[in-house]
């Protein structure tokens, strides 16, 4: 699954973090729903926080669901933030308002979800401000503006708004002063100011690495749908950006830090709005003993494969180099993973793992511009609210961007072995199916996107990965046991980093030689812990850790009548709740009443 990257230019720009997912119901294929009555009735509620997003975030806003907004773009005045501040404080008292009257119990649980979801923001705009100078990649921005809505599930007469947005980022309409300026203006205010943290010198330079990618990407975009008419405001915002790189380069970059740690209240707060809700240093314990455990199971597992195939090594390290060497090269790839994709399927469903739509899930290759802005596989929802058939897509990077010219190859995604547990993740029974059944399901949007936390998100995709795990070939069975060890390295690696007891450059070598990733995946991952999203990478492991322990819970109330097809089904139809609230929704409503003879 995709994942945030950390900005802290505007406050606004948290909304947009917290509401990511995008899901759909396929036209033609199978009818929505009847929603049910508290459903509609906590949806209306929902429309409180809704009107704050589309205000201030509103190319976030857009590719939620709601409509309107094709040709707004973000606003990075001097007084946002406070406007900011003052809208969600008026949410606040309604919603508390609200909740005081409400006498339903899924309403008041949704109420507290926005509750919670708004006071969220208020806090991580306040550590925001008390810490950080505010910095933005601004080419990366208006990329994922005009890809919002130059898309082949967008229809055409809505692609036209990619060009009015285009202008008004480069200032070229009545009211707008070019986005470049404006976020320029807001790093001046705060930089060299005592107390503040300047940003990261290597995510500054990483940043100023890719824009090529991201600049091209716009241009080849607007080419692609065959847009009239942008040649001359995509020139004018090219040179801006070139510009507001050259500021970065001249004024910012000689007065970035290079200590990346996070305020250890930041860091909490981070890891409070994932879903992880023990302390950091218990989170690496349990992953340490995780890890040695994998190790082990690994170990053997490469020792019957070497065996069998009548190889020369039997350390696991050297088997999984050696099963490397078998890449699939250009367009074998995607119909590969495309036929893996339906093995899965036959496997889910001859096996009773989970009820599957009868529809067709979607695999594609990425972009250069794609793989700068998210350089590992990951799920591309479409649109939570007012969906029109858009489909959730698959998409693989095959290239990495460095802080250099070039990009490099990774071996990790494009071998056989490889795609068993990264279609299960990513596709069937991972993100794809979960995303989608908010919609088919019926699902809030309090639940489906206000209580959208990484620990559960990520933590069903490492679980699916474990669920048909023993229906694996053999090495698919390593590979798989291979990323489980690499989620359990992230848990201890994040927050050793951030503790200062380890380094970059000693997590980059332990990454590449004990989990066996290659060098551009390696560094990725190294710039995830550091300051692409740190904290993020370590909800995998601890959302797995509290699935299974959740459902060996269920298994033991429900003992002979524990169904675990029904039980993966109810857990999908609760949305994205924390563990705590997961829960107690599993023991009320899936074991309550259950014999457990």
């Amino acid at each position: 699954m995709r994942y945030c990257s950390r900005s802290t230019l505007s406050v606004a720009l948290l909304l947009s973090a917290l509401i990511v997912p995008r899901v759909i119901l396929a036209q033609g294929t199978q009818p929505a729903p009847a929603v049910k009555t508290w459903v509609t009735r906590s949806n209306e509620n929902a429309q409180v926080l809704l009107g704050i997003q589309a205000k201030f975030s509103p190319e976030g806003a857009g590719r939620l669901g709601i409509s309107g907004l094709d040709e707004q773009i973000l606003d990075l005045q001097p007084d946002t933030n406070e406007r900011l501040r003052v809208a969600l404080s008026k949410a606040e008292t309604e919603l508390k308002s609200r909740l005081a009257k409400e006498t339903d119990p899924p309403v008041r649980q949704d109420l507290e979800i926005l509750l919670q979801a708004t006071q969220n923001n208020q806090r991580g705009n306040q550590l925001a401000e008390k810490y950080e100078v505010p910095y933005l990649n601004a080419t990366r921005l208006v990329f994922g503006g005009v890809r919002g809505l130059l898309d082949d599930q967008v229809p055409p007469e809505r692609r036209k708004a990619a060009l009015v947005r285009l202008k008004r980022y480069a200032g070229l309409e009545a009211g707008y002063t070019p986005i470049t300026l404006q976020a320029e203006a807001r790093i001046r205010e705060k930089l060299g100011k005592s107390g503040l943290l300047p940003p990261i010198k290597s995510e500054v330079e990483r940043d100023l690495a890719t824009t090529t990618f991201f600049i091209d990407g716009i241009g080849q975009l607007f080419a692609k749908y065959q847009i009239v008419g942008y040649e001359e405001p995509y020139t004018k915002l090219k040179a801006q950006l070139q510009a507001y790189n050259d500021f970065l380069r001249q004024e910012v970059l000689p007065k970035a830090r290079t200590d990346f740690r996070e305020p250890p209240e930041e860091y909490a707060f981070s890891l409070e709005q994932l879903g992880v809700d023990i302390p950091p240093e218990q989170l690496a314990r349990q992953a340490h003993a995780a890890f040695d455990q994998i190790q082990k199971e690994m170990q053997t597992l490469a020792s019957r494969i070497a065996q069998e195939k009548g190889l020369s090594v039997t350390d696991y390290r050297e088997v999984i180099r050696t099963l490397k060497k078998d890449q699939l090269v250009g367009e074998a790839i995607l119909p590969h993973y495309q036929q893996r994709l339906a093995q899965i399927e036959d496997i889910i469903r001859r096996e009773h793992l989970v009820t599957l739509p009868t529809r067709a899930a979607r695999i594609r290759l990425a972009s250069p511009a794609e793989s700068a802005a998210t350089p590992a596989p990951n799920m591309r929802p479409p649109r939570l609210i007012g969906n029109t058939g858009e489909l959730g897509e698959f998409v693989l990077p095959l290239n990495v961007p460095t802080n250099g010219a070039e990009t490099q190859k990774p071996d990790d995604y494009t071998y056989a072995a490889a795609s068993w547990t990264l279609t299960a993740h990513e596709a069937r029974p991972g993100h794809e199916l979960q995303f989608a059944s908010l919609i088919e399901n019926g699902v809030s949007t309090a639940r489906g996107v206000f209580s959208f936390n990484s620990t559960n998100v990520e933590g069903w995709g490492l679980y699916s990965e474990h669920i048909l795990q023993p229906y694996m070939p053999a090495e698919g069975r390593l590979v798989s046991l291979q990323l489980q060890l690499l989620r359990a390295a992230r848990a201890f690696l994040d927050p050793e980093l951030q503790a200062g007891k380890t380094t970059p450059a000693a997590a980059l070598s332990f990454l590449q030689k004990e989990v066996v990733v290659s060098l551009p995946f390696a560094t990725q991952e190294v710039e995830r812990y550091t300051f692409t999203a740190p904290g993020q990478a370590t909800s995998y492991f601890y959302g797995y850790t509290r699935l299974l322990a959740l459902r060996t819970e269920t298994e033991h109330l429900l003992g002979k009548n524990f169904d675990q097809q029904k039980f993966h089904d109810f857990i999908l139809a609760q949305g994205l709740l924390p563990p705590a609230l997961l829960r107690k929704a599993v023991l009320e409503g899936f074991v309550k009443g259950k014999s457990t003879q």
